[in-house]
């Protein structure tokens, strides 16, 4: 509260300052913030475009699968994916969006040739190849939105936290320092006009003081004169 701030000059230049540095980090933020919602919309924007073809790769994968298996039978369809020898290898690194860390997924081995899927030509037919392709694609395209989905929630993250320092800034902090250094220019000014109004009654005083001094010689010197005559 303002009545809690001892009302010195002192106090004041500090509060100043505070006012001074909080203002320039509140515009900090508010650009940070809406730079970061400008790079949310983007990743959004791709989000969307990743979920999508997520789900028609998911859709075709089933179709794939589903006619491999009608056609050439259950057992064929899992003696084709026990074959695999190579497995896809995940590596992740980071970026930094805007002082945002967020996830760089890179993968490899994921899409493989006939020769490298392990069952071999004889063992194959090409409703397995398609539903092998079919899934490598599918896993692909999970592997991306694993990528951008988590940009995006970590992104929509960092959005909420500036957005609570933005308003912390706004609506509490700023405005209890602006009570503040007002409270303390009122005080302030209170205490000057006091000091003026002690210094001329001290200054009246000493006039009148001065004046009977003037009197009392000037009758000192009237009656050495009378008893001179």
């Amino acid at each position: 509260m303002a009545e809690d701030v001892k009302p010195t000059r002192k106090n004041l230049m500090a509060i100043e300052d505070r006012i001074e540095l909080s203002e320039r980090g509140h515009d900090t933020l508010e650009q940070k913030r809406d730079g970061l919602i400008m790079e949310f919309m983007d990743i959004l924007d791709q989000a969307q475009d990743v979920r999508a073809n997520l789900n028609a790769d998911y859709e075709r994968a089933q179709r794939t699968i589903n006619m491999a298996r009608a056609m050439e039978g259950d057992v064929a369809v899992r003696g084709a994916a026990a074959a695999l020898k190579e497995y896809p290898e995940i590596t992740t690194q980071s970026k930094n969006i805007m002082g945002v860390v967020v996830p760089q997924i890179e993968s490899s081995r994921v899409k493989k040739s006939l020769d490298q899927r392990g069952y071999g030509l004889l063992g194959s037919s090409a409703r397995i190849d398609e539903a092998a392709d079919a899934y490598e694609e599918l896993l692909e395209s999970i592997i991306l939105a694993a990528e951008v989905e988590t940009a995006m929630k970590k992104m929509l993250e960092e959005i909420e936290t500036t957005k609570r320092r933005v308003n912390a800034l706004e609506f509490k902090l700023l405005p209890e320092l602006y009570d503040n250094k007002e409270y303390i220019e009122q005080k302030l000014e209170e205490q000057e006009r006091e000091e003026i109004f002690r210094l001329k009654k001290i200054k009246a005083k000493k006039e009148e003081e001065e004046k009977e001094e003037r009197k009392a010689a000037e009758k000192a010197a009237a009656e050495e004169a009378a008893a001179a005559n």
